[in-house]
């Protein structure tokens, strides 16, 4: 079974994917239950990603599907392998929701990765004292202890991009740059990081500017995740006052992708955008003197 009793992102990932090509030859749970030796209840587990199945009842039922790309196969074990590891973070798990730990395992094993924000930095942008000022301002009581192991996540978090393990794309409402949430000090500090992160030849900063209009309020916060080579969007996640949500629903992913597609044709170029931020910085900075 997954960690902790429940669904993991890769485990419901892998059970996708095995439901699909299974439909895909049209075969029904019990005669794929037959080429591993196993019952129907353990196909329904395992597709609905509650159940965890061993590489080589991956490699049955590939063979049995008429699934041959090599690449395909080698992701789906991996799938298999890593489904109940949650990764680095596993330390500070005791301080983090199921629910972030499932945003955390996308980001881990995406190659694409895109962001729409409105109010806040990105995540994967901030300094630790941004994002310290970010979770301190949370409207439920977090312990000290708490939020330095939050800040300490928000950090491993970035490393994905920092080794260019995959490629990121952020979009950041105008509002965010021009009007802090955050003292003029962090502001600054934070803005100087997203120009110097925006350097890297794997990542990608646009701003949508005021002039963008009802564009903006098309769509709150989200993030969108692909995991193969081409950025087809496979999972997106939106927070809430809840936690995360998770959705992988075909449908839902595309009015993502096209409400990305929308935002990014609005924002201005990266070159414009790293302007306007650099503009912005002087102007606080002048401000401040």
């Amino acid at each position: 079974m997954p960690a902790g009793g429940r669904p993991t992102v890769r485990s419901r990932r892998l059970g996708t994917a095995l439901r699909k090509y299974r439909q895909a030859v049209k075969l029904d749970q019990p005669q794929a239950a037959e080429i591993i030796a196993s019952s129907q209840a353990r196909i329904s587990r395992v597709e609905s990603g509650h159940a965890t199945p061993r590489v080589i009842e991956v490699r049955l039922l590939l063979d049995a599907y008429g699934i041959h790309d090599q690449e395909v196969r080698d992701k789906l074990e991996e799938l298999a392998k890593n489904s109940k590891n949650r990764g680095w973070w596993l330390e500070h798990a005791e301080h983090l929701r199921a629910d972030y730990v499932d945003h955390i395992a996308l980001e881990d094993d995406a190659t694409y990765i895109r962001e729409w924000m409105p109010v806040l930095v990105p995540g994967l942008l901030q300094t630790p004292a941004y994002a310290e000022a970010v979770v301190t301002a949370s409207p439920h009581y977090i312990s000290p202890e708490r939020i330095a192991q939050l800040v300490k996540v928000r950090e491993g978090r970035q490393a994905k991009i920092e080794e260019g393990g995959a490629t990121y794309a952020a979009i950041i409402w105008e509002a965010v740059i021009a009007h802090p949430l955050v003292n003029a000090e962090i502001h600054q500090a934070q803005l100087s990081a997203i120009l110097e992160v925006g350097r890297r030849k794997n990542v990608t900063i646009q701003v949508l500017p005021f002039s963008a209009g009802v564009v903006a309020a098309s769509t709150y916060a989200f993030s969108s995740f692909s995991f193969e080579p081409e950025p087809t969007v496979e999972a997106v996640t939106m927070e809430n006052l809840r936690g995360t949500s998770v959705l992988e629903d075909p449908e839902d992913l595309a009015v993502y992708a096209n409400a990305y597609d929308q935002l990014r044709s609005a924002a201005l170029a990266p070159q414009a955008s790293a302007r306007l931020i650099r503009s912005a910085l002087r102007s606080s900075k002048e401000d401040a003197s």
